[in-house]
């Protein structure tokens, strides 16, 4: 009996070593199944960004395309052959407007290399060295729009070896990727589990939590993505170039900005406005009735990244006295979907998700709009990948911040005009003025190819659904929505031109304002003497524009009181508090 007893515990307990065994080789199991999805990932991140120069051209025609500007080096790493070598620089104003493109060596000052609004030259005069190529929008080099530098470097025995390392690096880590990717689909596997190999496999007493493996790895990606994207961190640090930057750059500094005391009048609007409208003149011109002028206008906004801009800066709805909106004939391509997600990125918020993808047409932007709001770091993956590329030079281009700011607030506009420029509505011909040089007149033709009508539907589309919603936004407040209309053009016999403004808005719209600008208030303006293209008012327009708004805009407040909060106690008291909507 003694003995087998003995025997029957020594089977228990080898039994119990067995379960015990199994069991923490389950745990460890499932423990390895939750951590290899994070291996995958930042390996995909790695062959991603690994490839981020050689993905450089690429991405560099698809800004073109969505009208960023732009540009590029090929190569910007040159090898020199018997001490020179030579890169093909192009650039891209991308809306048509004339560029200068500057170089500056290493301890050189800035030399013109060439201009226009787009093209290509070749610099055979690369020695070792560093060379900056920057493209700016004016001549006396006051707005930046885009840089690039170029490296010359010496031939090494080891350059060549490099290369072939670091594609082979590459390659490696795909197999790797695909190793791990196996595994982690062979160890969240459910059923039968091998205590020893090769014997034959016995069931796992356990369970592998797959699904709360998945959840687990799901839920620290999103964090991870909103500590670096969401938090603002990365926001810091996006190229003050790029459309995200600049939104994120402007919003930031208005919401800095300390109150000045003065009614204050914040002015949305495009690249029509922001050609067109000069907010240091219009303080000049609104002083003496105590207004303040502010102007968050910028190349590519659109009516949805107003409201969003607009919701960041002032989420207590009684910041300023008047808000003014600019409506008209434009035209938003679908193409650009990834542009208009990326620029207005820095806005968003989780709960953005379903109201920001609803702007949009098609299914793949309304997906990418979606997924931006959620997975921020989505809408940046260019943005980081040249930050990879070039960290220092993005450090440095940030730094300067105050000079854009210096150089937004003194622009003036452009110092000619289309005077003499005629366009024959039924030959479709435009006839120039002897005066304009050959890159003024290729900017003006680009700017004369009309858009599909998909396209200035799309555009009425969001000026029809956004702009009520900031209405909707400030109906109980005491600040005053302006609508204004748009000049439409030097040539307003282009097909499209002529449409009339209560077409873009409709009357019910424009109605629910008392402060709406007639729609023949700029009509004076649509001549060739004001215009440097087809779309946007020269020096002379902008100064005749903002005078005339600013004029309107005293004529329309002065019999109301719409001082805003920090300088009318009695208003709040009247009114009462507004509570803040994050949502809206």
């Amino acid at each position: 009996m003694s003995g087998a007893s003995q025997l029957k515990n020594k089977v228990s307990k080898h039994s119990q070593v067995e379960l015990h065994g199994s069991r923490t080789r389950t745990k460890a199991r499932s423990a390895l199944a939750a951590v290899i999805p994070y291996l995958a990932v930042f390996l995909a991140t790695v062959w991603m960004l690994g490839g981020a120069s050689e993905q450089v051209a690429a991405r560099t025609e698809g800004a073109k395309g969505s009208g960023a500007s732009v540009i590029t080096a090929r190569p910007d790493s040159v090898t020199l052959t018997d001490g020179s070598g030579s890169t093909e620089i192009q650039w891209d104003t991308g809306n048509g407007s004339i560029g200068f493109v500057f170089v500056t060596g290493t301890d050189r000052k800035p030399v013109l290399f060439a201009t226009g609004p787009k093209g290509s030259q070749v610099a055979p005069w690369i020695h070792s060295g560093k060379y900056v190529f920057e493209l700016y929008g004016d001549e006396d080099r006051r707005t930046l729009l885009a840089n690039v530098i170029v490296t010359g470097n010496a031939v090494t025995e080891a350059a060549p070896q490099a290369m072939l390392w670091r594609g082979r690096v590459r390659w490696l880590l795909l197999l790797v990727l695909l190793a791990i990717s196996y595994f982690a689909v062979y160890l969240s596997s459910t059923g039968t589990l091998r205590t020893t190999f090769p014997t034959e496999p016995t069931t796992s007493p356990g369970r592998l939590h797959v699904a709360r493996n998945l959840l687990f790895g799901v839920t620290a990606f999103l964090c991870v993505d909103g500590a670096i994207f969401h938090s603002g961190l990365y926001v810091s640090i996006l190229a003050p170039n790029s459309y995200a930057g600049r939104i994120a750059e402007i919003t930031k500094a208005e919401e800095q900005r300390d109150p000045s005391g003065l009614k204050e009048v914040l002015v949305l609007g495009d690249s029509r406005i922001a050609e067109g409208f000069s907010s240091r003149l219009a303080d000049e011109l609104g002083s003496a009735s105590g207004l303040k002028f502010v102007s968050l206008a910028e190349p590519a906004a659109s009516a949805n990244t107003w409201y969003y801009m607009v919701r960041d800066v002032d989420p207590t709805r009684r910041r300023y006295s008047a808000i003014v909106i600019p409506y008209g004939v434009g035209y938003e391509p679908n193409s650009a979907d990834a542009l208009r997600i990326s620029m207005t990125a820095p806005l968003l918020r989780y709960a953005d998700c379903l109201h920001f993808a609803s702007g949009f047409q098609r299914w793949s932007g309304r997906f990418r709009a979606f997924t931006a709001c959620i997975l921020r770091g989505s809408a940046y993956q260019d943005d980081v990948a040249d930050f990879v590329e070039q960290p220092v030079a993005r450090l440095r281009s940030i730094q300067q911040g105050s000079k854009r700011t210096h150089s937004r607030e003194v622009y003036q506009g452009r110092d000619y005009d289309l005077v003499g420029t005629s366009y024959d509505a039924t030959s479709r011909e435009i006839t120039f003025a002897p005066k304009l040089t050959e890159t003024q007149r290729q900017a003006i033709r680009k700017s004369l190819i009309q858009p599909s009508e998909s396209d200035v539907e799309y555009s009425l589309k969001l000026q029809r659904e956004w702009i009520p919603q900031i209405m909707n936004r400030y109906s109980k407040s005491p600040t005053a929505i302006v609508l204004t209309p748009v000049p439409r053009g030097p040539f307003v016999e282009l097909p499209g031109f002529s449409r009339p403004y209560h077409s873009v808005l409709p009357n019910a719209i424009i109605q629910r304002t008392p402060f709406s600008l007639p729609e023949q208030t700029f009509e004076f303006l649509e001549k060739p003497e004001y215009y440097f293209d087809a779309f946007h008012l020269n020096a002379k327009g902008r100064q005749r524009f903002t005078e005339t708004l600013v004029g309107e805009l005293v004529g329309r407040l002065r019999s109301v009181d719409t001082t805003p909060y920090f300088s009318s106690e009695s208003k709040l008291a009247v009114d009462g508090p507004l509570e803040r909507s994050d949502a809206n």
